[in-house]
């Protein structure tokens, strides 16, 4: 892995990431719809939060214990956990650095490390999930989608991603919830899980 990131060809994709992404930028703020995004980038990025995401979850299906709910909610929490170990696993094999140091202390959890973005991988997760597996009704598909690409977007204006980060973290959730699709654990098995989990004898 090391010997792949110092070969020359990886050097020039890297620095071509690095200009692209600096001008893409540049030209997204010479809009003011992209350039009142920005104020709203923090929200953004605590909105896909991975551990923020995981907690809620968590609460969600401890607080909300409804029949009607435990196969979705099991199926978006196996996503959840695949996510942060995927992202976290090649983060520290490819080990490159963000644009810019991480100094806030509101930001949860920040890492030092850029590739692949988990906001992203999470954001087209949480949509692919909510329009083709676990479907919500027509009228949220928009909303969903303008969130998840505000998120992805945020990520370059706030120096926290490059493109190639937030495309491949992109390409990652899509892959997530195609795989979550093929393993879709049924209701039955859901019931037993949280079973389990909450030692509800109810469930």
């Amino acid at each position: 892995m090391e010997a792949l990131k110092n070969s020359p060809t990886m050097k020039v994709i890297a620095d071509l990431d690095v200009k692209t992404t600096e001008r893409f930028v540049s030209f997204l703020l010479q809009f003011a719809s992209f350039k009142s995004l920005k104020i709203h980038c923090k929200f953004l990025e605590i909105s896909c939060d991975g551990i923020a995401w995981l907690c809620s979850w968590v609460a969600f299906i401890w607080l909300i214990n409804s029949k009607n709910l435990y196969q979705m909610q099991v199926n978006m929490l196996l996503g959840l956990l695949l996510d942060i170990v995927v992202v976290a696993v090649l983060k520290a094999l490819v080990r490159r650095r963000r644009p810019a140091a991480v100094k806030d202390a509101l930001v949860i959890g920040p890492d030092k490390f850029s590739f692949p973005s988990g906001h992203a991988s999470r954001a087209f997760y949480v949509l692919i999930f909510f329009t083709k597996l676990h479907t919500l009704p027509i009228i949220f598909w928009m909303p969903m989608t303008a969130w998840a690409v505000s998120v992805v977007i945020s990520r370059l204006i706030l120096k926290r991603h490059f493109i190639l980060d937030v495309s491949a973290g992109a390409l990652i959730g899509i892959c997530e919830a195609l795989f979550i699709g093929l393993i879709w654990i049924s209701e039955e098995t859901a019931t037993s899980l949280l079973g389990l989990i909450t030692e509800d004898e109810s469930v």
